[in-house]
């Protein structure tokens, strides 16, 4: 492609070519499928807010859990139960507890189990070491108080009891502590900074998810229960809780909408290892400046405080780029449609007539053809189309090159009066054109007399007895004399060219150069005159012109009239006998015929 192709291309703009069908099942149907998918994209715009911006939230937890209980002859309060945790947002209320007390660092015997159960000091390795043990072995066996000997460690002894935590639970009242939730978070993108507790707190409400949904004071039992856990149970081994606040909020003035909604489930699996402990120890200084301490085994709740959300603003360019991309969405339509016009034509009405003038206009054939290369006579720069007329005897220099051009470059539309269809052909000439096998194109040609080209008009009687009689082949035994071998309507000359070689019709028949019809329309010098001016308004018609002229349009006129409304002028062959027919009428003073695209 040149410069000023491509310049050419860029100052130009192709559109797609559209077929109307005018159908009222179709249109309806067109309509209803654009009004579903536009009922569709508003839903889905509307319901996912996507002509908002989004941004997620930033957050920060502190917590106050107030509550007195009096359990084993001891009051416990905020000091005694709460414990600080490593987790982030996160806080633990004790309600279980084994003690080891007036442990000093001695030797003593190791809590029985399969492992440290002994029969003599050869069964305990000494200075070895099990991680579930409780100390380092002294490499005797000796007797536990349980009348089973064990071997001895050196560690805090006693050591710690391997007995269940107690039931009920020590600090099963701590279900009535109450944990007051400050979280404040903010929306880096929009600027929006917002805490969970109202300005004016009521420090007597609580949490209740009908009633005060937004008070941050939570009862720990209440919270339990939210979850579907029973407290007695859960505070016998303990548990992970999670408290969850969902900040959805609309910023937007007209619909602003920001307060948060709490939700609480169980993190630890109650089947698989169930619940939730540690220890931990105090140490006092004995008289003697030993050390002694108290071992804890505490079980408890841990309280996870999980924020979470989305901050949504209004916003015309997210709106633009959401509906944009759902915009395709209608190109489903177009695929909707092709698909029930394709079930149509697998059902029995595929062979109506409206299907056959569907295919034929949304499908154009586009013949393909190998390049001529090296064929550099003048044959009119080797632009002569298969219509033109010229005799390659004027061109001996490349007489050759050009029937060899025309045998590899083949690509042409014929047509019959009795066939009612178009024939692609596709591939060399070996043989004459009227035996050349070819492709039908499913179509059937309209003939028809162009508004601006008529001059007579004859009766429909008239029109449909010539009509049936061109389709009706010759009775038996009527070949008509001294006709070539491949004419059928015994108006053909005699030619050697095989393209050239052609009739009218496929059986013997009358030719179509007798009919009323075609005298008419393509021989009538006053329908190719009016026609002629009709559409070149200026154009100049003399005596030294008018028979080029006039010869050039009936060959147009007979191919628009042969082939229907289909654009094959520049691949249509004109018959023998009909080119033949056209020429003595308006013959060429020098005899000499070129063809009347290049003339």
């Amino acid at each position: 492609m040149g410069v000023g192709s491509w310049l050419k291309s860029m100052t130009a703009y192709d559109t797609p070519k559209q077929i109307r069908i005018q159908s009222v099942t179709c249109g309806c149907l067109q309509s209803f499928f654009y009004a579903t998918i536009s009922l569709a994209v508003c839903c889905i715009v509307i319901k996912y807010r996507l002509y908002q911006e989004t941004d997620e939230v930033n957050s920060s937890v502190r917590t106050s859990v107030k509550g007195v209980v009096d359990a084993s002859n001891r009051i416990w309060d905020t000091a005694e139960y709460t414990i600080s945790m490593q987790a982030m947002n996160s806080f633990f209320v004790m309600t279980n507890v084994i003690k080891t007390e007036n442990q000093l660092e001695q030797e003593c015997p190791e809590q029985p189990s399969p492992k440290t159960i002994c029969s003599s000091d050869q069964s305990c390795k000494k200075g070895s070491v099990d991680v579930h043990s409780h100390g380092i072995l002294t490499g005797r066996c000796v007797r536990h108080k349980t009348n089973v000997k064990t071997c001895e460690v050196r560690a805090w002894c006693p050591v710690e009891s391997t007995e269940n935590p107690p039931e009920p639970a020590v600090l099963r009242s701590s279900e009535n502590f109450t944990v007051l939730i400050k979280n404040n978070i903010h929306f880096p993108k929009f600027n929006y900074t917002v805490l969970n507790i109202p300005p004016i707190l009521n420090t007597s409400c609580t949490y209740n998810k009908k009633t005060s949904p937004l008070c941050p004071i939570f009862r720990l039992g209440d919270i339990l229960q939210e979850a579907n856990q029973n407290f007695p149970e859960v505070a016998v081994k303990g548990g992970i809780i999670a408290v969850e606040i969902n900040w959805d909020c609309n910023l937007d003035s007209w619909f602003y909408d920001c307060s948060p909604k709490y939700s609480f489930r169980r993190l630890d699996d109650k089947k698989i290892t169930p619940g939730f402990h540690f220890r931990y120890a105090r140490y006092y200084k004995l008289p003697d400046g030993k050390e002694q301490r108290t071992l804890f085994k505490v079980y408890g709740i841990r309280f996870d405080v999980l924020v979470f959300g989305t901050g949504r603003k209004f916003d015309a360019i997210v709106l633009i780029k959401n509906v944009g991309s759902m915009i395709s969405y209608f190109g489903l339509v177009v695929t909707a449609m092709e698909l029930a016009i394709r079930v149509g034509q697998c059902t029995s009405y595929g062979k109506s007539r409206f299907y056959k003038i569907y295919n034929r206009r949304k499908y154009e054939i586009l013949p393909f053809s190998r390049q001529v290369k090296n064929v550099n006579c003048s044959f009119m720069d080797m632009k002569m189309q298969l219509t033109q007329e010229a005799s390659l005897e004027l061109y001996p220099a490349c007489a050759a090159r050009v029937q060899w051009a025309l045998h590899t470059a083949l690509v042409i539309y014929v047509s019959f009066v009795d066939k009612p269809y178009i024939t692609l052909i596709q591939k060399p000439l070996k043989t004459s054109l009227q035996y050349t096998e070819g492709t039908i194109v499913e179509s059937h040609p309209e003939k028809f007399c162009d508004v601006d080209s008529c001059c007579t008009s004859e009766s429909n009687e008239d029109h449909d007895n010539e009509q049936y009689e061109l389709g009706q082949p010759l009775r038996e035994g009527s070949r008509f004399p001294n006709a070539q071998e491949w004419c059928f309507c015994g108006e053909c000359q005699p030619t050697e060219s095989y393209h050239e070689q052609l009739c009218c019709r496929m059986k013997e028949g009358q030719c179509i150069t007798t009919t009323h019809s075609f005298q008419q329309l393509v021989l009538c010098s006053d329908t190719l005159k009016k026609a002629l001016l009709y559409k070149y308004p200026f154009l100049r018609l003399t005596d030294a012109n008018i028979n080029k002229e006039l010869r050039h349009f009936a060959y147009k006129q007979y191919i628009q009239w042969s082939f229907g409304s289909f654009d094959l002028e520049d691949r249509a062959v004109v018959p023998n006998c009909c080119r033949c027919k056209i020429r003595d009428t308006y013959p060429e003073a020098s005899n000499i015929y070129i063809g009347f695209h290049m003339e």
